[in-house]
């Protein structure tokens, strides 16, 4: 891979982001809020793989479980693949089980307290959670945030010695396999419907890296709910017997959301570390997300485009979101981020992608994941749309290679051809080699796309509409911070 003096720079990009090539992209104080060092990383693609993880580290709690999430039910199976009887093992019943056996435990779960507008259409809302939970589990909702915003962060932390970040949640309609097989039974709603392929990603680290996470729910149980937990020290180790780390001795950066309230300061590190990526990225940037709408974002990518040398940029999204409102407020504005992309893309360096599966139905992507290079790998629970860079609080992890050269950035690299393999049909390796032979992310993905089984299709050209422009002109739904949060005319024309 190239040296730092491969990166080709205008004067303009460098003062716009006070960048300096040479210089961490992880830096605490800006684009994280800090910089730690795990032991093991290990990222975990769809729940077939990140369930039973998550699974076997609560088993091992001897101490403390702490859980931040968006949306959350405790009667959803945490393996209901594996064919032993084990789908009737429901999260609830294990927490049960534990603090039937280790009186000692404490269990604290921080829930959003959803919106009206969400709960209305569901019985299993988070509001319920509690009467499935024993009594000494501390269970409580999250509605320390300015109207409209959402608490969106989604942490799982075992004895503050191994945690798990990402986008998903504790709840319904998660658990698929990469193979994304279309009409899974194995992926059944709680009420025995059948949900369709979904694509999720977390990761799991340890070290300090888990203690920062730790200090994450601690500091928002603090806001919410008035009381400081204590720190605890591990006994012994809960990481996942047969969860092998992708990444050894890794530098990993925390970095956050947060929307100014009740006089606490506005946090935009996930903005940041984004913006500055994108703005040093020498060969590729992969960005796969659910929602991809920022103005923001798509002028930074747009920057990239227009320079003659500038890196590849792939975008991975679901074909349509899934309810209407979301097709309202998230899809009408990429279709018009993509098209503007395309437009400028006179050096035919951008594709944007929706993964499918082998009989032609859409997986739905839901996570949120950025890879530049071989230098970072990011992931966690921030959408690209307004609302998660400004308004939602969020959490990320992103994983830096050493710019000395380290272990780390070969893992990076085996780690995007895992997830750009799965969507694509193939095997990993032969991946890796041709984006090593080409220097090439995108003539990988064109060498190895299957035509048969699972692919990427690329989005299809979409002309706008009257109605199309008014939504994409004003953001409707999508406010970018307090500032214009049910004002959208203040953000008109972004």
């Amino acid at each position: 891979m190239a040296s730092e003096s491969g990166y080709r720079l205008n004067a303009d990009t460098l003062n716009a982001h006070h960048l300096q090539p040479g210089q961490p992209l992880l830096q605490a104080g800006s684009t994280c809020w800090r910089r730690v060092k795990a032991g093991r990383f290990a990222l975990l693609a769809d729940g077939a793989s990140y369930l039973p993880a998550m699974r076997a580290a609560i088993e091992n709690a001897r101490q403390s479980i702490l859980l931040l999430g968006w949306d959350f039910d405790p009667r959803v199976p945490l393996d209901p693949g594996a064919g032993d009887g084990s789908q009737e093992s429901r999260l609830c019943d294990i927490i049960a089980r534990l603090v039937f056996r280790r009186p000692d435990l404490r269990v604290n779960i921080l829930i959003w307290d959803m919106t009206f507008a969400y709960a209305v259409q569901r019985r299993d809302r988070p509001q319920h959670g509690a009467r499935w939970l024993p009594a000494s589990v501390q269970y409580r909702l999250d509605a320390r945030h300015p109207l409209g915003a959402s608490h969106h962060q989604k942490i799982l932390v075992v004895d503050d010695a191994v945690a798990f970040c990402g986008g998903s949640d504790f709840t319904r309609n998660r658990w698929d396999t990469p193979e994304h097989l279309s009409n899974d039974t194995r992926r059944r709603m709680l009420d025995g419907g059948i949900y369709g392929p979904r694509h999720e990603v977390m990761a799991a680290v340890d070290g300090d890296a888990a203690a920062a996470l730790a200090d994450v729910v601690r500091d928002r149980w603090r806001r919410v709910c008035g009381v400081s937990l204590p720190a605890v020290v591990a006994d012994a180790d809960p990481w996942p017997q047969n969860l092998a780390p992708d990444i050894a001795d890794a530098v990993v950066g925390i970095s956050r959301t947060m929307p100014p309230c009740r006089g606490e300061p506005e946090v935009r590190e996930v903005e940041a570390l984004n913006l500055r990526a994108i703005a040093l990225a020498r060969h590729w940037i992969y960005l796969e997300n659910q929602y991809i709408t920022s103005p923001s974002i798509r002028d930074a990518l747009a920057r990239r485009l227009v320079e003659p040398d500038g890196p590849e940029i792939v975008i991975v999204c679901p074909l349509h979101s899934g309810g209407r409102a979301d097709r309202l407020a998230m899809d009408r504005p990429r279709s018009l981020l993509i098209g503007r992309l395309r437009a400028i893309d006179r050096h035919h360096r951008f594709r944007a992608y929706a993964p499918m599966t082998a009989t032609g139905e859409a997986i739905n992507v839901h996570s949120k994941v950025m890879v530049v290079d071989d230098r970072l790998f990011q992931v966690g629970s921030a959408n690209l749309n307004n609302r998660s860079l400004g308004l939602d609080s969020e959490c990320d992890i992103s994983v830096e290679a050493d710019a000395d050269g380290d272990e780390t950035a070969p893992g990076i690299l085996r780690l995007l051809c895992r997830l750009v393999s799965e969507h694509v049909g193939c095997e990993t390796q032969p991946l890796e080699q041709e984006i090593r032979r080409s220097g090439s992310l995108l003539a990988g993905i064109d060498a190895l796309a299957c035509v048969s089984g699972r692919r990427l299709q690329e989005l299809e050209a979409v002309t706008p509409g009257l109605f199309d422009r008014f939504v994409a002109h004003t953001h409707l739904l999508d406010p970018t911070g307090v500032a214009d949060n049910w004002r959208p005319w203040r953000r008109a024309g972004r």
